[in-house]
């Protein structure tokens, strides 16, 4: 039978056991009709963003479908999105992430719980209202012309993918959301990759707002549209303040009987947590329930989710304070294992594992510090702050010791010897 009018293209530029294992499956996939490339780079330059950039000069089609390994799209995705390429003026349509491993553990579970509120209310609402949104850098399709007219790849961004996106869009380029196409892909099972993860988005949307902000307030976007945009980019900004209130919260404490006007600023304080609290609750509380027929059951997860989006704070506001320096790092892949609900192993090359660090020490410290405070605020009869200084004092001791827990085998391990193959996690 004749095989489908399209081309695939591997993009392979890591140096470790992945390579040949792609070689091997291409060449059975190409004996079987089928025309794709495996294009293997041997070296890094430009990261991510310079392996499509590679890409792209070789491909031959105007429709170009983007998709991170882990990723599974379904058969009939390029029926359900290619359609909506017949409006000239949509340079991009994406779709929404699904999971493979969602129920593999309650860190996984808290993390489907939060992409569903990112795609099934945060993309669907930027889309509906006109706003700018962003490519998710995987699971969409591009129409080649707009990414040519918007500048190509470019790798000064740790995320290529919202840098092209923002840079389309300011070039009259249109992007549609389709919520009611689902490409499942694997979630990160430990913290250490969930927190390399987020560090580098945190970091690249930074650096997307040092590089494009200027052009999205001169541009002729209406006002509220272009406030929104800001907020968009720089809403990592959250965890540098979190931090700020959990550090002041006990100088404030032990200064309230001397400074008469800390009184307000504890009302104030307590406010702006509350209605931090209760707005992201409402945004995954309406995300399952429009994507999921057993929410209730999914909502259990939200204890988990408060604990480790707070617990990510010291992390995250490393990535923002380097964004905002200048401050040049490689693109850090996130490690996956081939995982599903019930499967609960997989192998992981070495090249892949989250790579050792110590910034788990720096949140025990103010874990302690937090319970420290807690304990302050409730001898005071002060109960305001308590609270959230207790979630502050939960959250950074449990990313603390399981980052610990994370790191202890790579402490142990240390790297392979030359010419051993890699190690099993």
């Amino acid at each position: 039978s004749p095989r489908p009018p399209f081309e695939i293209q591997v993009l392979d530029d890591p140096t470790d056991d992945t390579t040949a294992i792609v070689a091997e499956l291409a060449a059975e996939i190409r004996a079987q009709g089928f025309q794709i490339s495996h294009l293997h780079r041997t070296h890094r330059t430009g990261y991510k963003a310079g392996a499509l950039k590679d890409g792209l000069t070789r491909a031959r089609g105007e429709l170009i479908a983007i998709f991170d390994a882990d990723f599974l799209p379904g058969t009939d995705f390029l029926q359900q999105t290619v359609p909506f390429f017949q409006n000239s003026r949509i340079g991009l349509v994406q779709t929404r992430w699904g999971h493979l491993n969602r129920d593999y553990s309650p860190l996984t579970r808290a993390q489907g719980l939060a992409i569903d509120g990112h795609f099934g209310i945060e993309q669907s609402g930027r889309c509906w209202a006109g706003w700018l949104l962003n490519f998710n850098g995987t699971a969409g399709i591009w129409r080649r012309t707009a990414i040519e007219d918007a500048g190509g790849w470019q790798a000064d961004t740790l995320t290529e993918d919202l840098d092209l996106s923002y840079r389309a869009q300011l070039a009259g380029w249109r992007i549609e959301y389709a919520t009611d196409v689902e490409v499942p892909a694997e979630i990160p099972a430990d913290i250490s990759a969930f927190k390399s993860q987020q560090r580098r988005w945190a970091k690249g949307s930074i650096q997307t707002a040092r590089k494009l902000l200027l052009r999205v307030w001169r541009s002729d976007l209406p006002l509220f549209t272009r406030v929104q945009a800001t907020l968009h980019l720089t809403h990592y900004f959250v965890h540098p303040l979190m931090l700020i209130v959990a550090l002041l919260a006990v100088p404030v404490l032990l200064t309230s009987y001397v400074v008469p006007a800390a009184a307000p600023v504890f009302v104030a304080l307590a406010i702006a947590l509350g209605l931090g609290t209760c707005g992201p609750t409402t945004l995954y509380v309406t995300s399952q329930r429009a994507l999921r027929e057993d929410w209730k059951r999914r909502l259990t997860s939200l204890p988990v989710l408060m604990l480790i989006g707070t617990g990510i704070a010291v992390s995250n506001s490393r990535a923002v304070l380097e964004g905002l320096m200048g401050v040049h790092t490689p693109f850090v892949r996130t490690p996956k294992r081939s995982l599903t609900d019930n499967r609960r192993s997989g192998v992981m090359g070495f090249g892949y594992r989250p790579k050792l660090d110590v910034l788990f020490v720096l949140e025990a410290a103010l874990a302690v510090y937090s319970a420290w405070g807690v304990s302050l605020y409730f001898q005071r009869e002060s109960y305001l702050i308590g609270p959230f200084l207790a979630l502050y004092a939960a959250s950074f001791g449990c990313v603390a010791l399981l980052s610990l827990r994370d790191n202890l085998p790579l402490l142990a391990r240390g790297p392979p010897p030359p010419g051993q193959p890699p190690l099993p996690p």
